[in-house]
């Protein structure tokens, strides 16, 4: 026992020390450096369970990256590293990052209205009512056009109607973000594909093209491009030493709520961890995170039929999935982002270890590892306290029979003990790894 967590903390603390700095792999060629799950603490056989849902699930495509090198690669039926796939509304982030570049230098200011770049006419509503649009509408999806016409998708003047004053209600509209890509193409005066292909693909060493399907400008890619992207925004828009966004409060902006009434979209970037979140479709807002089972500070970009992907910051990882549609459901957000995550919090054998061990003795702990929360169940009451590898007491809770549960979000990242004393006089010792994996 005591040698199995004297390697898993070897394990935790290479990573603590290699993750200082990000690896890119280079522009050009298949080269990439990896990383063994087992330096993260993954078991094989929760990964290889992981595989086989993720198959069963239709998926093409499945990319980890931990510090920029890759975890996990793997392709699913025909799919292979070089086959190109629809990012669907995840490339709507691509517009996002576009925009901002564009107005680093000086082409598009986002409180503009978008007429500068449109033209007048551009909608049916009224010359006042298009003056109040600006760029920074179409970002947020929050232009107050008209969401439940007979095609969302339609960007023609006779299906942009109005519904409310800009800026005061959410919808998930389709065809005001369509319209941002004409913005930017007019603003800087070369096609979108042009100012893509030197602005982010030559950069970074992504692949991929925007087509035009119906009224729609649809990126294709492969997974590898996908996760390059991710990587740049982990980054935050830097790729190696190449600063490809200089501009840090659009950065910072386009991260974090960009309104107040859907509390987990930014500019086109969809945010995990807040309060509240609201859906494609729908004027519901929910309480609670929108990927509950996700790291608090996910961000993600999410398209139809499950294409992904995620950011997660604390963690120095981008996960990426390409494929079909993982269920009924095919809107941008869906059950599969949870379901996914669930599964990637067990792949960590530490995790397997203690939920073994603790069952038997009446005193599980389920929340491990965690970066937040560190959660549980016990047959009878007791105390439940932290301790340091030196010893030192770091937190203590008293705790009913039942399920409990311990803020740890003040504790540092790293590996703690936790000593369970029943009032029967029953004790257990674990180790716990204070990080989402």
């Amino acid at each position: 026992m005591v040698r199995s967590i004297l390697l898993i903390l070897a394990f935790y603390l290479f990573g603590a020390i290699n993750a200082q700095q990000l690896y890119f792999p280079p522009r050009t060629g298949t080269a990439w450096d990896t990383l063994s799950p087992a330096r993260l603490g993954w078991c094989n056989d929760s990964l290889e369970s992981l595989h086989r849902f993720l198959e069963a699930k239709n998926t093409k495509g499945f990319i980890v990256l931990k510090d920029g090198k890759i975890v996990v690669e793997r392709y699913y039926g025909t799919f292979t590293r070089d086959s190109a796939w629809y990012w669907a509304s995840a490339g709507k982030t691509l517009t996002a990052f576009l925009t901002g570049i564009a107005q680093e230098e000086g082409k598009l200011r986002i409180s503009d209205t978008s007429a500068k770049y449109l033209g007048k006419g551009w909608s049916s509503l009224t010359p006042a009512q298009e003056a109040a649009i600006t760029v920074r509408h179409h970002l947020t999806m929050t232009t107050g056009l008209y969401d439940a016409v007979a095609d969302d998708d339609c960007t023609l003047p006779s299906c942009l109607t109005y519904k409310a004053a800009p800026g005061t209600r959410w919808a998930y509209h389709n065809a005001p973000y369509t319209l941002m890509e004409q913005i930017v193409e007019n603003a800087v005066g070369v096609t979108y594909n042009q100012f893509t292909t030197s602005r982010l693909k030559t950069p970074t060493g992504m692949t991929g093209q925007w087509f035009k399907i119906g009224y729609n400008n649809v990126y294709f890619s492969t997974p590898r491009s996908m996760a390059r992207f991710g990587l740049l925004v982990l980054n935050n828009g830097v790729w190696s030493t190449d600063t490809l966004m200089r501009d840090r409060n659009y950065f910072r902006d386009m991260v974090n709520t960009s309104q107040n009434i859907n509390l987990s979209y930014g500019y086109l970037w969809w945010l995990n961890g807040k309060a509240s979140h609201m859906l494609p479709t729908v004027q519901f807002v929910f309480n609670g995170s929108m990927v509950p089972g996700a790291p608090n500070d996910m961000i993600a970009a999410l398209g139809k039929n499950d294409q992904k992907v995620y950011v997660i910051p604390s963690q120095r990882m981008v996960v990426v999935r390409m494929g079909n549609a993982a269920g009924n459901v095919q809107l941008a957000a869906s059950s599969f982002d949870n379901e996914l995550w669930t599964r990637m919090g067990q792949l960590s054998c530490l995790s397997q270890s203690v939920r073994h061990a603790n069952m038997n003795a009446g005193f599980q702990v389920t929340g491990n590892p965690t970066s937040g929360t560190l959660r549980g169940n016990s047959q009878e009451r007791g105390s439940v306290e932290l301790y340091d590898a030196m010893g030192r007491r770091l937190m203590q809770q008293e705790i009913a029979a039942g399920n409990w549960e311990m803020d740890v979000r003040s504790l540092p990242r790293g590996i703690v003990y936790l000593h369970f004393a029943s009032a029967s006089g029953r004790k257990l010792h674990l180790p716990v790894l204070l990080q989402a994996w």
